[in-house]
């Protein structure tokens, strides 16, 4: 036996923040059009004549986009 230094093991690197923020959009999206949560606001109600379920789908989906839209363009700076 040698009495060397026993070899250390590989640490990963460190996870971006960015990444951990694109995660969470993403789950935040599963959530958001969950079937359940869709039927609380496909309940019949309008919102300025629109149907509320429409609103809230483009809404979201909207909002998901121009999240993901401003951590990318954070992420690769």
């Amino acid at each position: 036996m040698t009495g060397g230094p026993a070899p250390q093991p590989a640490t990963p690197p460190p996870r971006r923040a960015g990444a951990d923020r694109l995660i969470a959009l993403f789950l935040f999206g599963v959530v958001a059009f969950n079937p359940p949560l869709l039927r609380v606001f496909g309940a019949g109600d309008t919102l300025f004549g629109l149907p509320l379920l429409y609103v809230y789908a483009l809404g979201v989906w909207g909002g998901v986009i121009a999240l993901s839209a401003v951590l990318l363009e954070r992420r690769g700076r």
